[in-house]
């Protein structure tokens, strides 16, 4: 390969985000020293832009959804960030929820970031996500189940917008027999205020 087609293969891709990974796979190097070398070179000159360690961009109009499923691997964008979008709950939060395997809130580039655990087999499952963008995001009716997974007693605005049929279908992903009839009393209560 020659030396400037390194950035043209990062620059031609859709893909706003790269973990140092990405880029050794992208540019086919076998050793890690050798794309960070060249990372470091981009990065002074200002051709990229370090956003995190082991994270870069392409400019600073870098999709953050795209940055928080890269953060932790493997992640989604789920609960409170995809309610709100969908109109199931009303309250502004300046956070991006994510779906992950640990609970941590991080800050990165003026921009929070609350991870929130979900059972790893339930994480990794791809029901219910779609990947039809550069980063992972839940559908409403999994945002839905995974924040009742992690809050039981959860507040919805208005849950109009679900489709009742996916959100039983994706239930049985969770295992949990609590949920099941937790599930069962908002449908319940949804088809009553109907």
């Amino acid at each position: 390969m020659k030396r400037g087609d390194y950035l043209d293969i990062l620059l031609r891709s859709p893909k706003t985000i790269f973990t140092t990974k990405d880029i050794a796979l992208l540019w086919r190097e076998k050793s890690m020293n050798a794309a960070r070398v060249r990372l470091h070179s981009y990065i002074k000159s200002g051709k990229l832009i370090h956003v995190r360690k082991g994270v870069y961009a392409k400019d600073y109009e870098y999709s953050r959804y795209e940055l928080a499923t890269n953060i932790l691997r493997p992640a989604y964008i789920s609960f409170e960030t995809v309610l709100g979008a969908a109109g199931i709950t009303f309250q502004y939060y300046g956070q991006i929820f994510v779906a992950s395997y640990v609970n941590r809130d991080i800050i990165c580039d003026g921009q929070e970031y609350a991870f929130r655990t979900i059972k790893f087999d339930t994480l990794i499952n791809p029901a219910g996500i779609d990947q039809s963008e550069q980063y992972p995001i839940a559908i409403t009716e999994r945002a839905f189940l995974d924040t009742i997974y992690r809050s039981k007693d959860y507040y919805f605005d208005n849950l109009s917008p679900l489709d009742w049929e996916k959100v039983f279908a994706l239930l049985p992903l969770y295992e949990n027999k609590k949920m099941v009839k937790t599930v069962q009393k908002y449908y319940d209560y949804y088809q009553a205020t109907k």
